[in-house]
């Protein structure tokens, strides 16, 4: 509980927002890189207290949302062939893919499984030597090095009918292709603490630098996110754009060695198609050469699945930020957590989901 008193502290809260409202002068746009952010922002209210004019645009990091339909479909089809035990984690069972979603193939017959760690999958996998275990590796680099070390681990143990279905993205191209966007608005980001717990700080003072944006790294709490946005906002009135660390008591510059070295060993980088946004170059990755026999994609012969989204949905949008949840004409109408019509909308991180739990109903226009 220490955490959770400190870093939510109403007394350093009201300060904090004393010391932005005295910094800002003019309008600015941030935008919070992370789905865990913008659910703390909305639930506590952050973007309501801030001064008049400063703007928080939700941004793609939610796993779940980006994880492309065509990726989703592929995860139902492997899902519902004979002789499957189809694993992943119970956030990804309600995703919308064309047709259905994983918990409609389980009720179908599927032998679908939520686990908790992919550890628990390899596990499986050892105790049913006569099944093919899938587990759907989702994710930012935060989540990847666990994915990593199990395949790893499958590999040195012989694991032969454990596969990945992967779908990992990273956030700095990602950032990239939001400021190449024509409609972009965003002037600052902050950047997923739990991301760079993981990389470090390396890769985004060269983004910093090219698009002229200041790039906090940000925690999760209501303090944490106050800082970030304290620090941004004086970055942005001095017309600096630097990279700075609002989350150091997790986040070090180089990140965790030891957890890169595993991602460098059993992934390697490719282009990734984002659900909504389309094909980013460079954003993802997928098993490296010697790890290939454990790709479920390759594996299930699923690589030819194509699809199309929604009419009506505009997740893709909201993703980039260029709208809110609540200007799509189908939020809490069409589109709702029990009938969702994308990712954002089920997410337990999707910017939709936050809108639609904490009553943010009404429909205003962006500036």
């Amino acid at each position: 509980m220490r955490y959770l008193d400190e870093f939510s502290d109403p007394d350093l809260a009201r300060r904090l927002l004393d010391q932005i409202h005295a910094a800002a002068t003019r309008p600015w746009a941030l935008m919070e890189v992370c789905g865990g952010q913008t659910h703390s922002i909305i639930r506590h209210g952050i973007d309501q207290l801030l001064p008049k004019g400063v703007e928080m645009i939700h941004g793609p990091g939610c796993p779940v949302c980006v994880t492309p339909l065509e990726t989703i479909d592929k995860a139902l089809a492997i899902a519902a062939q004979p002789g499957v035990i189809f694993c992943s984690f119970g956030d990804m069972l309600r995703v919308p893919g064309s047709g259905r979603d994983l918990f409609a193939v389980k009720s179908a017959g599927a032998d679908v499984r939520v686990v908790y760690s992919p550890l628990d999958a390899l596990t499986i996998a050892r105790e049913n030597p006569d099944k093919q275990v899938v587990f759907f590796g989702i994710g930012f680099e935060t989540t990847a090095p666990a994915n990593a070390m199990t395949v790893h681990q499958a590999e040195r143990l012989g694991v032969g009918n454990f596969s990945l279905l992967v779908s990992h993205v990273l956030v700095p191209p990602a950032i990239a292709a939001i400021m190449e966007s024509p409609r972009c608005r965003v002037q600052a980001f902050l950047a997923a603490g739990h991301v760079c717990s993981v990389m470090g700080t390396g890769e985004y003072p060269p983004l910093a630098a090219k698009y002229r944006v200041p790039i906090v790294v940000t925690g999760f709490e209501p303090l944490d996110i106050l800082e970030g946005i304290r620090q941004t906002v004086v970055q942005l009135e001095a017309g600096r754009h630097e990279v700075g660390n609002a989350y150091p008591r997790a986040v070090p510059a180089e990140g965790n060695p030891v957890a890169r070295a595993m991602l460098a060993e059993v992934f390697e980088v490719t282009d990734r198609t984002w659900r909504g946004i389309g094909m980013i170059p460079g954003s993802g990755w997928r098993l490296a050469p010697r790890y290939r026999p454990f790709d479920a994609e390759h594996r299930f012969a699923v690589t030819g699945i194509h699809t199309e989204e929604s009419s009506l949905c505009r997740s893709g949008e909201v993703l980039q930020g260029l709208i809110k949840p609540h200007q799509c004409a189908a939020f809490g109408k069409q589109c709702t957590p029990r009938n969702p019509l994308g990712a954002t909308m089920v997410s337990s991180e999707g910017a939709c989901a936050a809108y639609y739990a904490y009553r943010r109903l009404d429909l205003v226009s962006i500036s």
